[in-house]
């Protein structure tokens, strides 16, 4: 599987009142670096959602693991790779490095949806199409 990295500094605006990286961050970095991997894969967001005629890939759950804190000013990567792909959802993991230690594990799940016509501002979930899977298994 298709793995990519994305290397990030720690800004000020992503600490708390501790120094540390406020818990929520960690979930924007890793929407941010699976918007990197499809687009590593062949698929920036925005082209994707007009190729394929889909409104996104939203989120349905997420958790992740944290080990060792991270601070302002910290230079880190992030490592991220789908999993699993089915029918209309994926899973994806990410591992975020400082250095060579691990120090956070993300997990998200999400699904291809494109717009249900039958209810207005509605979604539903789409098959995969072949071509993403095949970009993400070579």
């Amino acid at each position: 599987m298709l793995t990519n990295r994305v290397n990030r500094t720690i800004e000020w605006g992503d600490c708390d009142p501790a120094g540390i990286v406020f818990y929520p961050r960690y979930f924007a970095f890793f929407d941010d670096a699976t918007g990197q991997l499809f687009a590593a894969a062949g698929f920036p967001k925005y082209e994707m959602t007009q190729r394929f005629d889909i409104v996104g890939i939203p989120m349905v759950d997420t958790r992740s693991k944290f080990y060792i804190p991270s601070r302002y000013g910290d230079e880190v990567v992030i490592e991220s790779t789908v999993t699993e792909f089915r029918r209309s959802s994926f899973d994806v993991t990410h591992r975020l490095y400082k250095g060579e230690a691990l120090a956070v594990e993300g997990f998200e799940t999400r699904v291809w949806v494109r717009s249900a016509p039958e209810r207005p501002g509605g979604i539903q979930a789409q098959a995969i199409p072949e071509e993403v899977l095949g970009a993400f298994a070579g």
